[in-house]
């Protein structure tokens, strides 16, 4: 685990200059694994920042043994396991516990009190150096940041979160991680059978999905036609880009939907009510992205309607994620997408 690169500066501790060349490189990958561990990416900011204040008042601390990484994953970690704490019984979610597909249109207002898992830009993956995992990782790292993975991760109780992405996703060992932790091998084996044991009941990622890099000729054209369908609003030609088992969710309203039926019905009675779409591409933990802008009339704007993210699996889309309303919007600027786009 120790990486001769992350090795402190003699200095440092006087030194702010040699303190931000040992964190520069650092800090995206620290960013995500705090990302994981909230769901958040505005939460990941803050705890990043916490978890440097932290490290810069702490310096005289460090005694210069072992990897300075190790160090400062466990501030984060800390930082983090802080900020769950302060949530209390609150956890961020894409679908509720319990909650059975929806067969009707919403009704009601959007759920703007829950608290929502939020997507990654791509962009972000981008900024790590070094993305390899440890010889330890079970997870590959792109599995490591989908949406669905980040948001079953937030099921499990908070320590056995850190384990989890810790040894398998960043490929620590477990004594590794018992040090920075705090805790025996043999209590981090534990927590992680445990984790693992939840994670298997609640997520699996289907074979075949594609992760970030070079799309296959084939998902090219499903991507385009599913542009074309939108904005053409053609029904019949969207439905058929679905696997028959589809899910389509739509933070933050609570409804979510199961099965080409389900979604087909939902598509045919709002898709009326706007008069056209237009969609600009992007990626979101390392999946297909678009945001999609609706406008009335010819002459109005074109305004964010809400951001997606879709899974593929074996040449159909297994699932749509649309962050819409306030979600969509907030959401907008961490993609460096506007909120409008000229008629």
């Amino acid at each position: 685990m120790t990486d001769p690169s992350a090795v402190l500066h003699p200095d440092f501790a006087l030194d702010r200059e040699a303190f931000q060349r040992l964190l520069g490189p650092l800090r995206p990958g620290l960013k995500l694994y705090c990302y994981r561990m909230l769901g958040s990416l505005h939460e990941a900011d803050d705890a990043v920042q916490d978890a440097c204040l932290r490290a810069w008042r702490g310096r005289y601390g460090f005694s210069g043994a072992g990897s300075a990484k190790a160090w400062l994953y466990r501030i984060a970690t800390n930082a983090c396991l802080d900020a769950i704490k302060r949530r209390g019984r609150t956890r961020r979610i894409l679908v509720e516990d319990g909650s059975a597909p929806s067969t009707n249109l919403p009704e009601g207002a959007p759920a703007i009190e829950l608290a929502w898992v939020e997507p990654l830009p791509d962009s972000e993956l981008e900024r790590i150096a070094d993305a390899a995992p440890g010889p330890h990782a079970r997870i590959e790292a792109l599995e490591g940041v989908r949406l669905a993975f980040v948001a079953a991760i937030q099921e499990l109780p908070a320590r056995q979160r850190a384990v989890l992405l810790l040894c398998d996703v960043l490929g620590w060992s477990a004594q590794d991680v018992g040090a920075l932790i705090g805790g025996s091998t043999a209590a981090v084996n534990s927590a992680l059978q445990r984790a693992r044991a939840t994670m298997a009941s609640r997520e699996s990622r289907p074979a075949g999905t594609s992760g970030r890099g070079e799309l296959a000729g084939g998902e090219v054209e499903l991507l385009a036609r599913y542009v074309r369908a939108w904005q053409e609003r053609d029904l019949d030609d969207f439905v058929g880009l679905l696997k028959e088992d589809a899910r389509y969710a739509m933070p933050p309203w609570r409804e979510w939907y199961s099965g080409r039926d389900a979604i087909r019905q939902f598509f045919a009675a709002v898709w009326p009510r706007y008069g056209a779409f237009r969609l600009q591409e992007t990626r979101a933990n390392g999946q297909p992205a678009f945001a999609l802008y609706a406008r009335a009339g010819d002459k109005e704007p074109w305004r964010i309607h809400s951001l997606q993210v879709l899974e593929i699996d074996q040449g159909a889309i297994a699932s749509i994620v649309m962050f819409m309303r306030e979600l969509g919007r907030a959401h907008a600027g961490s993609f460096g997408l506007p909120t409008e786009l000229p008629g």
